[in-house]
């Protein structure tokens, strides 16, 4: 199956970007103007190195390619330990794989995204784009080293990912060369609309039915307060455990508190200490007794058990952060602990991380 033809820019997109372009290269002039000596306009080349999105039409992708095999290897030592051996991921992330099956493939809408039982909707699931799992795994993964995969090494991620799914055989070896067949058989191909609304699609014959984008804000005769008419039930909102400890701290996205493991909570039995690990999302990436993302809290007092200084060691790396001791994935710094909380943490762990 060829490549698709490519789109040619629409006339308003092209006109816009030509605009934004001339703003972007007056503002570079004002700004060297008004600060001489200080920055340049950037070079071609380095617009080019960010500009590396693909689009679900395949413009942008690279020339490469990668088969099954290698990239269940690039899989196992960069991806497995967010993600599980077979996609299935872990207590934090959510699952990559699972709940497509060969109709699916055939009809090119998941069956299971109509079931209200149905517990888990994976990624394979939900995407219908194969450029837009290029995409993401090019520019955000591995998640301590975004955008270290080599072109071929992205396309044999994605080769597996799509095998354990049952997209492509073993021996496949997926390149820019067929992407378009790989396309002809994604489970959620056809699962894509516009009719919500939620942004313009070629699906809206007119102004009226297109979403409001042009608005004006109001200015005056404001309401004075806003009703919220939609919200989440009290009793759905703990469905999933606590939100507010799931959510990395780094980045603009903060859980909502939904659990009774509110670090806050006046009730709470827990530790002080405890509570300082959940409050600083600590445990949403280490457990205890088990192993989630990084080691368990019992391993790591087993493996520092009568180090003497194991106390200003520990406590530095939760501060700074840490890479490579205890496997490729590394522990981000938690800037936002102080030194007193880090160390009371540390203690704490290092006594057994008792929970009561």
């Amino acid at each position: 199956m060829s490549r698709p033809p490519e789109r040619a820019p629409r006339p308003r997109l092209l006109a816009a970007c030509t605009v934004l372009a001339a703003i972007l290269v007056a503002a570079s002039a004002i700004a060297t103007d008004r600060f001489p000596g200080i920055g340049r306009p950037a070079t071609e080349r380095e617009i080019a190195a960010w500009d590396i999105d693909v689009r679900p039409d395949f413009l942008g992708l690279p020339k490469g390619s990668g088969t099954v095999e290698q990239g269940m290897e690039i899989w196992e030592a960069k991806c497995a330990s967010c993600h599980g051996t077979f996609g299935e991921s872990n207590q934090v992330f959510t699952p990559l794989v699972g709940g497509t099956t060969a109709a699916d493939i055939a009809s090119g809408n998941v069956a299971n995204l109509r079931r209200v039982d149905y517990p888990q909707r994976t990624t394979m699931m939900k995407a219908p784009y194969v450029a837009t799992l290029f995409d993401y795994i090019r520019r955000a993964m591995p998640w301590n080293e975004p955008k270290s995969l080599s072109d071929d090494e992205v396309y044999a991620v994605l080769a597996y990912m799509l095998n354990l799914a049952e997209v492509v055989p073993d021996d496949f070896r997926l390149g820019d060369a067929n992407m378009a067949e790989v396309q002809a058989r994604m489970p959620n191909r056809n699962g894509m609309t516009t009719a919500h609304a939620m942004w313009p699609g070629r699906e809206f014959p007119s102004a009226a039915a297109r979403p409001d984008t042009a608005n004006a804000p109001c200015m005056s005769d404001c309401a004075a307060t806003v009703e919220v008419a939609s919200a989440l039930p009290d009793y759905a909102r703990p469905a999933h455990g606590n939100l507010a400890s799931q959510h990395r701290r780094i980045g603009p996205v903060r859980g909502i508190v939904t659990g009774d493991d509110d670090p806050d909570a006046t009730d709470d039995p827990s530790p002080p200490a405890m509570k300082r690990a959940k409050d600083a999302g600590c445990m949403a990436c280490h457990g205890i007794a088990n192993k989630v993302v990084g080691p368990s809290y019992a391993d790591v007092a087993r493996r520092y058990r009568g180090v003497a200084d194991a106390l200003d060691l520990l406590a530095g790396r939760v501060r700074n952060g840490a890479e490579g001791v205890w496997g490729a994935l590394a522990m981000p710094a938690q800037e936002d602990v102080s030194d007193a909380d880090a160390r009371l943490i540390v203690e704490w762990i290092l006594a057994g991380a008792p929970e009561r």
